[in-house]
């Protein structure tokens, strides 16, 4: 029997949800001119979304007759996620408006899908996980198809429905198989079966690891791993930029962040099933990211390949299956939202006579016609490349040091391999910026939003390396909570 008390927890989602109906029904009586007080009204609601996910403390909370759990993982999560979003609606504000696709919608639905994303990392239940998986999907289709007066972001769009529709089915047949043979769909009452601390513990019989491997298929697709990264490269390349820059930080967070609770929580006790798996796929992502990223000649199938590997990485934490995995994953998180949102607020501002501009080699000679903005992307690229003693190597660093301590030596080795062969294509972009000849100039000034986001992603990269406690000692605290016994 569900509280009165029960939807508590659950405030911020339900907060977000009533917010979003009223700013769709504010759009509607607004029309065309509404996109940029809505969009600020959407930027505000995820402000307000963020304070009241902090308000809930640090208690572990069920809500929904227990499908719905509000802990300091997803407490964690949903930070990152929130910021991401908001940080992608101030980008996309300016980008949308020159481009004359400024709909009231596009913030609505990236609202819609960051509700979504919300409910994900805190599913409790696998009918919680896929509700809140469809809702982020079906946001995300429509967001890649957005203008839709554009051919290339129209393909985007129906790639991306058709084949995140295959993942939605494989998804949805792994959670039948795991319902057949385990009885339940409740992440508490799986791992209990699995666990033997149930009155008929259940064995991971074929049917189970079957379904095991469907979900794990499924929400692979969700993170652009390989071998399920094909959409990735021509969603990035045919969407538009702010919905690209979007697509590579939020929803990647939140599918992550889910596959980091479903191993950890029902699965807790199969990791020597699942574990060779996850390496499976950390090995391809990592290579497949590296050599693939080598021969592009455009910046977003560039970073759509860079995400690729930088899947590859986080999954060694995964892998790892500790505590101290978790943590290095939610650490590279963290930081992998700032170096990717300054990098986006950069491609953003490649526009040359009012026209969006996205090869590698239209970014030639940038130190000498903007400085401020090569220093900004050199820092990120450098970041990226995981050239110490950036921020973006302490995440590897923390992800390569759990499969170390795991005796998981060969993916660790393989994972610093893939690392250095990456870092040739972060490295010829600041070639380019630095030593190419230089080309037509971008147009100036950079949007306030793009020069803040730029340098706010600069400041926590280099921040990071000095002042590390408070995202360490946070991580720490949000992986302690799916290893109540001490991981």
């Amino acid at each position: 029997m569900i509280k009165t008390l029960d939807l508590a927890p659950a405030l911020p989602e339900v907060f977000v949800a009533i917010a979003g109906l009223a700013l769709l029904m504010l759009g509607v009586f607004r029309k065309d001119n509404a996109t940029r007080t809505v969009s600020l009204l959407v930027i505000m609601v995820m402000a307000a979304a963020l304070m009241l996910v902090s308000s809930l403390g640090t208690e572990r909370h069920l809500a929904f007759g227990g499908l719905f759990v509000a802990d300091r993982f997803a407490g964690f999560a949903k930070g990152l996620i929130l910021l991401a979003s908001a940080f992608s609606v101030a980008m996309s504000l300016q980008f949308l408006e020159k481009e004359k696709i400024a709909r009231f919608e596009y913030p609505v639905l990236v609202l819609f899908a960051t509700l979504g994303m919300m409910m994900m990392v805190s599913a409790n239940d696998f009918l919680a996980l896929y509700l809140g998986l469809e809702l982020q999907s079906l946001s995300l289709y429509v967001l890649a198809a957005f203008n839709r007066d554009n051919l290339k972001s129209t393909e985007a769009g129906v790639k991306y429905f058709v084949l995140g529709a295959l993942a939605s089915g494989m998804l949805l047949y792994g959670i039948s198989l795991l319902y057949g043979f385990g009885g339940s769909t409740s992440f508490e009452t799986l791992a209990n079966l699995f666990a033997g601390g149930h009155d008929h513990p259940v064995k991971p019989n074929m049917g189970i690891i079957a379904g095991l491997v469907f979900v794990l298929a499924g929400l692979s697709f969700k993170i652009s791993a390989v071998p399920f990264h094909m959409w990735a490269p021509d969603v990035y390349e045919g969407a538009p930029t702010p919905v690209t820059s979007f697509f590579a930080v939020a929803p990647k967070i939140a599918a992550i962040c889910l596959l980091t609770r479903v191993m950890f929580g029902p699965f807790a006790d199969l990791v020597v099933q699942w574990r060779q798996v996850i390496e499976f796929i950390a090995i391809g992502s990592m290579f497949v990211g590296a050599f693939a990223a080598i021969v592009q000649t455009n910046i977003k199938r560039l970073m759509a390949y860079s995400s690729i590997g930088h899947v590859g990485f986080i999954l060694v934490g995964i892998a790892a299956g500790s505590d101290l995995g978790v943590q290095g994953v939610l650490i590279y998180l963290a930081i992998y939202l700032f170096m990717n949102l300054g990098t986006f607020a950069v491609i953003l501002s490649m526009r040359q006579k009012g026209r969006m501009v996205e090869g590698i080699e239209d970014l030639a000679g940038l130190a000498k016609s903007n400085p401020v903005m090569a220093l900004v992307m050199a820092t990120l690229m450098f970041s990226m490349a995981g050239i110490p003693p950036l921020a973006g190597f302490w995440g590897k660093f923390y992800v390569f040091m759990a499969a170390v301590q795991a005796e998981l030596y060969t993916l660790a080795i393989l994972g610093v391999l893939s690392s250095v062969v990456s870092a040739y294509y972060y490295l010829r972009v600041i070639k380019v910026m630095y030593f190419d000849e230089p080309t037509e100039a971008f147009d100036r000034p950079v949007g306030r939003s793009m020069a803040l986001v730029m340098a706010v992603s600069t400041l926590v990269v280099l921040v990071f390396t000095f002042v590390p406690a408070p995202l360490v000692s946070s991580a720490k605290a949000a992986a302690a909570v799916l290893f109540p016994a001490g991981g």
